[in-house]
């Protein structure tokens, strides 16, 4: 899916060539699972796929978008009947992108738009965060917007907030807008400051696989809420502005404070002491120990498993046989309830784990798992 393909297409559609192209990538999470709108630590890496965008100026108020990817011609919007949670198709993302950028004070007067993407759709692999992050920067080139990636970033956080209604963090689009080849992400998600992390499993012989389990999630959906609001619940029972402000050394008292809300103690304990595994994973990775952060990622499975509870079946089948296959750790990514898990692995046992994950599912009944690596690539960027 190159660039000059997309042009091409483009052209075909709108009998003009694009004023440019533009690319940004979809995401796997290393660490830091739903911390991210709890104002905590987490630890994403781009991934090589990416949505690719064609993009030209319009003067006239009128969006227009196409997608390869999607049946049907080319949606035509006016900008001024933009309203949030307006429209529950795809082209909310981008239009939402327009609506924030315009509520922002920015003068963006319309646009032509074509999209194809190889970010896998439901996946837990922030195919939301790459098509608005591939939006924003195009137009952020196109109007001479001047916006940095992270402001780029907290405008595509409110276009899915708000706009789409899916009550999602910063982390993804962040991580989209912001990452670099070969490094993790360390970022802070309260004051929204970065650390490039190097992340080079290659040189290591290490790999670090996805397996897509093919059951398909949506944010926007009531579980992922519903967690949102017992976090937030949390913080206000406990009296703090978020729980990223309860350290991992206080967590006992922070829980015996709660009494009998159980729900919000399991939530509040994953919160918590998921910040402090982001921050063994940095350590380890600054001193060399990429081997080591296998036990912490498998820890930060069973958190989600049996604390937070957004694992499902599938991905419980992924962690327990990529273990038991000599996985040097391994846990569930994302969102939840469906989705992708991550594997960490010697390069020379991918084949075997890739097999025995084959063969456990076909044995489970469930549908043939997606496997492909991840590698550490860089964030969104013009192409064209």
């Amino acid at each position: 899916m190159g660039a000059q393909q997309v042009a091409q297409r483009f052209t075909e559609l709108y009998g003009a060539a694009p004023d440019g192209v533009w690319a940004a990538p979809g995401r796997v999470n290393l660490i830091g699972e739903h911390t991210d709108y709890n104002d905590g630590f987490v630890m994403p890496f781009a991934l090589p796929h990416r949505t690719v965008a064609a993009v030209s100026r319009r003067a006239d108020g009128v969006l227009r978008l196409h997608s390869a990817d999607i049946e049907g011609g080319v949606q035509e919007l006016r900008l001024d009947a933009l309203a949030p949670q307006s429209d529950d198709d795809w082209t909310a993302y981008p239009a939402g992108v327009v609506w924030a950028l315009r509520e922002a004070g920015h003068a963006v007067t319309g646009a032509d738009v074509h999209l194809s993407s190889t970010v896998p759709t439901g996946a837990g692999l922030s195919s939301s965060a790459a098509l608005e992050v591939v939006i924003a920067l195009a137009l952020n080139d196109l109007y001479e917007l001047g916006l940095p990636g992270w402001k780029l970033a907290r405008l595509c956080q409110r276009a899915e907030n708000v706009y789409v209604g899916a009550p999602t963090g910063i982390m993804d689009q962040t991580a989209s807008a912001c990452c670099e080849a070969g490094h993790a992400l360390f970022l802070d998600t309260r004051d929204l400051s970065q650390r490039q992390i190097p992340f080079d499993l290659a040189a290591e012989g290490l790999r670090l696989l996805v397996v897509d389990t093919q059951v398909k999630h949506a944010h926007s959906g009531g579980e992922y809420g519903k967690r949102r609001a017992g976090c937030e619940k949390g913080a206000a029972l406990l009296g703090v502005d978020a729980l990223r402000d309860i350290p991992y050394d206080g967590l006992d008292a922070a829980l015996q404070r709660l009494g009998d809300e159980e729900e919000v103690r399991r939530l509040v304990r994953h919160v918590v002491t998921e910040d402090q595994r982001v921050e063994r994973v940095v350590g380890l990775l600054h001193a060399g120990g990429t081997r080591a952060i296998g036990p912490v990622l498998t820890e930060g499975h069973a958190s989600l498993r049996d604390d937070f509870r957004i694992s499902c079946p599938e991905l419980d089948l992924v962690v327990d046989t990529a273990l038991a296959n000599g996985a040097l750790g391994a846990r569930m990514t994302g969102g939840g309830f469906g989705g992708s898990a991550i594997v960490l692995t010697e390069a020379a046992e991918v084949d075997t784990l890739t097999k025995a994950v084959e063969e456990a599912f076909a044995a489970a009944g469930f549908t043939t798992p997606r496997v492909f690596e991840a590698v550490p690539s860089a964030g969104a960027v013009r192409l064209l």
